[in-house]
């Protein structure tokens, strides 16, 4: 005879914090992330302040109109992450997958992006590389972090989409809080790139 034992609070919130396992782990995780990107941009800061001249996003020929769309790109598939969240708690399942899908394009319209500019840099002559400059250094490590992060989004969206997406027949309501959680982690690249595109870009 076999005993199988469900893991608590996998659906309903812990009555100690009020969120749900996924959550409250998504939220832990952020934090952790926060204090990652919060070092990167500190030394950012550190580095620049110190440096006697510090050139801005333009002057080293970074792609001022391919970053813009990028940024236009990543806030739409937050608003779709975030529609499709509602739709599938509306029981509208069709329409909750198509966004879905929708906002994994998205991510792949940015990585596509992303890899045209980092293909003009290597191939410029001079080529532009981390080992070039202080900025560069910061650039690929910040933005290739980022575009690491994009691509587990993309991953998981893919998952949810795909063979997570059997969750939804048997525990609809946990199938939602995982679209959910993974929205927030979203939401989170893409507040990154918010701070990233102004910082490495334009200033």
């Amino acid at each position: 005879m076999t005993v199988e034992l469900e893991i608590p609070y996998n659906v309903h919130a812990r009555p100690e914090t009020g969120l749900y396992n996924a959550k409250l782990g998504v939220w832990l995780f952020l934090a952790s992330e926060v204090m990652l990107f919060g070092a990167l941009f500190s030394s950012l800061i550190l580095i620049r302040t110190s440096a006697e001249h510090w050139p801005r996003g333009w002057e080293e020929g970074l792609n001022i109109p391919l970053a813009t769309l990028n940024t236009f790109i990543l806030i739409a598939s937050s608003v779709t992450v975030v529609l499709a969240w509602a739709n599938f708690r509306l029981g509208n399942v069709k329409r909750g997958r198509l966004l879905l899908l929708a906002t994994l394009a998205c991510g792949f319209g940015f990585m596509i992006i992303k890899t045209i500019e980092y293909y003009a840099k290597f191939t410029a002559v001079p080529p532009h590389l981390p080992s070039t400059s202080n900025f560069f250094a910061l650039y690929f490590t910040m933005t290739g972090l980022h575009g690491l992060h994009v691509l587990g989004g993309m991953i998981l969206f893919a998952y949810l989409s795909g063979p997570g997406f059997k969750m939804w027949e048997k525990e609809p309501e946990r199938y939602v809080n995982r679209i959910e959680v993974v929205g927030l982690y979203w939401h989170f690249v893409d507040l990154v790139w918010i701070f990233l595109f102004p910082t490495l870009y334009l200033l």
